[in-house]
C-alpha cells in the first residue's frame, strides 16, 4: 500500500478572485499562489490545503469542467456563529443560518461563488 503524504481538495472555477475572497475571509488561509488559472490556500499552520482552479483550463479534463455538484465540503470551527456574522457583512449566500444538529454541532451552510455546499460546523459546548 502507498503511504499517503497529503490531500488536498480543488474546486473547478470560473471565479477564482471570487472564491479566493470567500475562504480567505471566512478561514485562516493565506494565499501560497496566485495565477490566472488556479489559486493555492494553505492554513496558516500549513497543515489544510485548498486549490481553486479555473475550470475551462486544459488541465481539467472536458467531461469535468461544470460547476461543483454531488458534494460538500465541511470546515470545522471553534464557532460557526463568529463565521456567519462574516457571511452576513460579506453578503455571501446563506443557505441555512447556524443551527444545532441532533448529533452535536452547530452548523452553518453557505454557497460559495461557484455553486458548492460549504458546511461550517462547530462543537456544541456543554455546560
Amino acid at each position: 500500500m502507498e503511504v499517503l503524504n497529503r490531500i488536498m481538495t480543488n474546486i473547478c472555477s470560473d471565479k477564482l478572485q471570487e472564491s479566493k475572497h470567500f475562504y480567505t475571509k471566512l478561514f485562516d488561509f493565506n494565499v501560497d499562489y496566485d495565477s490566472d488559472w488556479f489559486i493555492h490556500l494553505i492554513s496558516k499552520d500549513k497543515n489544510l490545503e485548498l486549490g481553486i482552479i479555473d475550470k475551462s483550463n486544459e488541465l481539467v479534463p472536458e467531461g469535468f469542467q461544470n460547476n461543483p455538484q454531488g458534494f460538500y465540503m465541511t470546515f470545522v470551527v471553534e464557532s460557526a456563529d463568529e463565521l456567519f456574522k462574516i457571511a452576513e457583512s460579506e453578503k455571501f449566500e446563506i443557505v441555512s443560518p447556524p443551527m444545532d444538529t441532533f448529533y452535536g454541532q452547530r452548523r452553518l451552510l453557505l454557497k460559495d461563488p461557484n455553486g458548492a455546499l460549504v458546511d461550517i460546523s462547530s462543537p456544541i459546548k456543554g455546560d
